[in-house]
């Protein structure tokens, strides 16, 4: 339970900075660190520190402490990567499902590099073509690897399954539309 608080707290902290001021969407390495509630951030790390403490983890602990390296870096350049990688490694052992090792393989992208990344990502491609993450996270890999047509049309695809409004206009703006 303590794991699940952490977690909830942690995400809340960061969630001023998660829309602009038109609304529109912000991901977390465009986000501005100095909105994030740092007291928050305190709490949700100080409830995972006494959750760890009971050394009987589960996947929301993991996934706080996933997200307190986030909180915690200063920048997105500063994020323990490699860290984060073994954490999912960690959560893929207790609760394996594809869109976990989907997030892995974003992770694994910031140390391994895109290409390592698109493997593990097109591994997923039989369970996961449905969903507008998969197409999305596959467009940018594609796009680091300079292969523009491909991650537009990894792009489009995602245009089509996704259904939230702040997703949909975030594809569009990366489409240029």
């Amino acid at each position: 339970m303590l794991g699940l608080v952490a977690l909830m707290k942690l995400n809340l902290a960061r969630s001023a900075a998660r829309f602009d001021a038109e609304g529109e969407m912000v991901l977390l390495p465009d986000q501005d660190r100095s909105l994030w509630d740092q007291r928050a951030i305190a709490e949700g790390v100080a409830l995972l520190d006494r959750a760890g403490a009971l050394r009987a983890p589960g996947p929301y602990q993991v996934q706080a402490a996933i997200a307190a390296l986030h909180s915690e870096a200063r920048s997105w350049a500063e994020t323990d990567w490699y860290q984060i990688v073994v954490l999912y490694d960690a959560l893929v052992q207790m609760a394996d499902n594809p869109v976990i090792r989907l997030n892995r393989a974003v992770a694994l992208s910031h140390f391994a590099g895109a290409q390592v990344a698109l493997g593990e990502v097109n591994d997923l491609a039989l369970v996961l073509g449905d969903y507008h993450l998969f197409h999305s996270t596959r467009a940018q890999l594609l796009e680091q690897l300079g292969e523009a047509a491909l991650a537009r049309e990894s792009l489009e695809r995602a245009l089509e399954l996704c259904r939230n409004p702040a997703e949909r206009s975030l594809l569009l703006r990366k489409l240029g539309r």
